[in-house]
């Protein structure tokens, strides 16, 4: 009985030590800027798992059993609410730990693409994986992204902002630009013929030169759309997921946030 008891004991203590590591060792991010900033923030040897695949489009993933678990055993999720990614929400409303909703009030939920309002996400991940100095560190380099961004696009010829879908509305009230957005918070929605009509004569009416199309998404809706308008077709990346060989060749949040920086500022004419 006592051998018994003793063993009983082992196993529990085994249990609870597979289950510390795992908390201890695990942070999950639902897509890249989120993961980007976990890893920048993280003690080392953290584990940062990003569930949206390289290149993969945030809004269509679709969770394995797998994922579901690291979700569901993960020390700390970082996900944004407000049914940016359903499937994501689904399970992170079934686990106990910690989960930080980068998107707390609401509202366009691409809110890495204002340098302020990320840098306080920043703030809120270092405080939840107890990283505090190395998120105000990184915090600080977001806001020299942003001084940048408010010298470079400070001056403008043009300052109506065309995007293949609405996800720039954050970007555009922080530096005071308009966005014409031809599609919804989702890049997959097209619109009927009726609806691009009257967007080609919006884009006509706005005077803006260019129409921005995305890496992850057709373009063919930005193509028409600039062809019937006399516009340019350039490309601005929401930095929803890198791929790859992108990844591989060093890019990162920071480096294709000061390549849209130049893009934008070329399509505006900026000085």
């Amino acid at each position: 009985m006592r051998r018994a008891v003793t063993l009983l004991a082992l196993l529990v203590l085994a249990g609870c030590g597979a289950s510390d590591k795992n908390d201890s060792d695990t942070v999950v991010a639902a897509f890249y800027p989120l993961a980007w900033a976990a890893e920048q923030i993280v003690a080392e040897g953290t584990e940062v798992v990003n569930l949206t695949p390289p290149g993969a489009e945030p809004h269509d993933v679709e969770l394995s059993p797998r994922d579901g678990e690291t979700i569901r055993e993960a020390r700390v999720v970082l996900y944004a609410g407000g049914g940016f990614q359903p499937a994501v929400e689904d399970v992170v409303s079934e686990r106990s730990g910690i989960s930080l909703n980068v998107l707390q009030n609401g509202g366009d939920p691409h809110v890495w693409l204002d340098p302020v309002r990320f840098a306080q996400v920043v703030i809120d991940i270092g405080g939840v994986v107890e990283r505090p100095k190395r998120a105000a560190e990184l915090a600080d380099e977001l806001a020299q992204l942003h001084a940048s961004y408010r010298r470079g696009l400070g001056r403008c010829e043009r300052r109506t902002l065309v995007t293949s879908h609405a996800a720039f509305s954050q970007l555009a009230d922080r530096y005071g630009l308009t966005q014409l957005s031809l599609t919804g918070i989702s890049p997959e929605a097209e619109p009927g013929p009726r609806v691009l009509e009257q967007l080609i004569d919006d884009v006509r009416a706005s005077g803006a030169t260019t129409v921005f199309a995305e890496p992850l998404v057709s373009d063919r809706v930005a193509q028409t759309v600039a062809r019937e308008a006399g516009a340019d077709v350039a490309v601005l990346d929401p930095l929803e997921g890198l791929s790859d060989d992108r990844l591989a060749d060093g890019e990162d949040y920071l480096s294709v946030m000061r390549t849209n920086l130049a893009v934008l500022r070329e399509a505006l004419g900026c000085r």
